[in-house]
């Protein structure tokens, strides 16, 4: 643990070993979270689907995501990230196999949802990778996990048509092609049980002191932790309504109306957890020693809000604005234009991590997300009047001051505090989803340029939070099971 250097090559050193192990299984949990996208001719056509019905799934897909990132984050930090994501990746693998060969439009849409668990697997790396890297490299490893893994997308897009067409053929050549990454999806995660270890030889796995919530260390923390929570069950209410028949009338109004009751009981049921796991803390405090700052977390949630909401949103959107905007462009030129946003995850994510390293992780994170307003503002102009090639490098330049924040902001999560890094990253990549639930609805009610210009605003009011971000002070501290109090390094 004491090498800051990051060799790829060197798949002797255990560290740079389970770094490979665990993006591979990340770039498999995106790879069957978005194996549908790249069907869906084929997949409608099955099915005899309206658009309604698509967008429907689609949305299905990112449902459980949200309250999925802070379930499984509460499951890393108990049961360790080996088991949590080989347990993940089996069940995804079974989940994916029977979305494969269902019959019916609601056995599609059933297990579509229960595949949004899958999109939680990004968290669970975040712990893998915080404890088998030094606090010098972690964020240029955080940046590669994040970025190779979160590629999975755009290999579904770019492999799977072809499989199903052309390996597999005929009507059934889209199930049998879901059905492939099904499978290695199941076969890895129990690869990875087998070969990947929690922490490195002779390290402690820290472990919350309770489990049902995340622990704070004062009441106005425990407060702004209760406020943190609202936004994800307003977004969720939102995905609710788009699906009522004041939307898209796919659910009924009776449905849509459970639905925001259930959501109210789960907000009184998850409150009365966090309260018992912060009662001691709200009677007696907490020791100066194993004490952090939720601010941290909240701000980084924000940051996350900002970058990567905002490449879900517009990676949605993206071949859309180029037809719109260059008339007589082919459906295969703008679908690959548009993927020159995700195509810049494969650098800036790393970049963003060892900026953060680098040159501070504040004064990184700050930089980053000023340039990615910037770079929205100026999407915001072009035109057909815009020669498509200036508009492509205008885009990619966006794309990697969006990237490269995300990196940035995930190479200070696990230095926060140690043994809560799993909820940590929950919290923050949850609030990933609910800025790209946030964005898309907005852009169902402005043109695409008030929507660039939207995101730009909202990402200068979040540059300003993150002077709210302490850089780290040395090394924070752990209680270990026997009550001792173990020094980590933070910087």
């Amino acid at each position: 643990m004491s090498s800051s250097k990051v060799n790829l090559l060197d798949i002797q050193d255990p560290k740079i070993r389970t770094l490979h192990l665990t993006w591979v299984a990340f770039f498999l949990s995106f790879v069957v979270w978005f194996n549908h996208a790249p069907l869906k001719p084929l997949i409608m056509e099955t099915f005899n689907m309206s658009v309604d019905q698509w967008k429907a799934l689609l949305t299905l897909n990112v449902a459980l995501t949200i309250p999925a990132r802070i379930i499984i984050g509460m499951l890393v930090d108990r049961f360790g990230p080996r088991n949590v994501f080989s347990s993940l990746l089996v069940l995804a693998g079974i989940f994916c196999c029977l979305f494969a060969f269902a019959q019916t439009y609601q056995q599609l849409a059933l297990l579509r949802l229960l595949l949004g668990f899958v999109g939680a697997g990004f968290v669970i790396g975040i712990r893998m990778v915080g404890e088998w890297f030094p606090a010098k490299s972690v964020g240029l490893a955080q940046g590669i996990y994040g970025g190779w893994g979160n590629f999975g997308s755009a290999a579904a897009a770019f492999t799977l048509p072809t499989l199903a067409i052309v390996v597999f053929g005929g009507e059934n050549g889209w199930r049998y092609s879901v059905t492939a990454t099904g499978v290695l999806a199941f076969a890895y995660g129990i690869f990875y049980f087998l070969r990947a270890k929690n922490t490195p030889k002779g390290s402690t796995y820290f472990k919350p002191k309770r489990s049902g919530g995340l622990e704070v260390s004062s009441k106005r923390d425990y407060w702004l932790y209760i406020l943190m929570n609202v936004p994800m069950y307003v977004i969720l209410s939102v995905m609710v309504w788009k699906l009522s028949p004041a939307g898209t009338s796919l659910i009924s109004e009776m449905t849509a109306n459970v639905c925001y009751v259930l959501f109210v009981v789960l907000f009184v049921f998850q409150y009365s957890q966090i309260r018992k796991v912060n009662k001691e803390m709200l009677t007696h405090g907490v020791a100066e020693s194993d004490k952090y700052e939720f601010k941290q977390v909240a701000v980084l949630a924000w940051a996350y809000f900002v970058t990567f909401g905002s490449e879900l949103a517009v990676v949605s959107m993206l071949p859309g604005f180029f037809l719109d905007t260059y008339q007589g462009m082919s459906l295969a030129a703008a679908g690959a234009l548009g993927s020159a946003f995700a195509f810049m995850n494969l650098v800036a994510r790393p970049s963003g991590g060892w900026f953060s390293d680098k040159f501070g992780r504040r004064k990184s994170l700050t930089l980053l997300i000023g340039g990615l307003s910037i770079g929205y503002f100026v999407l915001s102009q072009i035109t057909s009047g815009w020669p498509v090639l200036l508009a492509v490098v205008a885009v990619m330049c966006c794309s990697f001051f969006v990237q490269a924040g995300e990196g940035a902001v995930f190479a200070i999560v696990p230095l926060i505090k140690r043994r809560m890094t799993g909820q940590i990253a929950g919290i923050t990549g949850a609030f990933g989803n609910v800025g790209a639930v946030t964005y898309l609805t907005a852009f169902t009610f402005v043109d695409t340029s008030t929507f660039f210009v939207i995101i730009a605003v909202s990402a200068i009011a979040v540059m300003f939070l993150t002077q709210f971000i302490s850089e780290p002070s040395g090394h924070t501290t752990e209680v270990l099971p026997d009550g001792t109090v173990q020094l980590i390094e933070v910087s």
